[in-house]
């Protein structure tokens, strides 16, 4: 996917769901249930479902690099806010040794 390529409505609603997903497992990982809440496979079976159906209705599975391009796409053009999910880089690494 190049730089200036614009998302299909499907493609869109692939990350979008993706972007869901994410944000329903971080949810439903930051606390450990209550007695009465149901336990974390329960609550992401729907986003999951909504995932997997995106995902296949855009031609998308088993092509994460694509995906992955996708998601990047979108959040250069969502306004920055509180509904905006920000999805964390990879991690720096400073490696430990002499003169460090």
């Amino acid at each position: 996917m190049s730089g200036t390529a614009v998302m299909t409505s499907r493609e869109r609603a692939a990350a979008q769901a993706y972007l869901r997903l994410l944000g329903a497992v971080r949810a439903a990982l930051a606390e450990p249930p209550g007695a009465d809440a149901p336990p974390p496979p329960v609550l992401l079976s729907a986003p999951m479902a909504e995932a997997d159906e995106a995902l296949a209705a855009a031609g998308l599975l088993g092509n994460e690099e694509t995906l992955f391009g996708l998601v990047t796409g979108l959040h250069r053009t969502d306004p920055p806010g509180p509904a905006a999910c920000r999805v964390p880089g990879p991690a720096r690494v400073t490696p430990r040794g002499a003169g460090a």
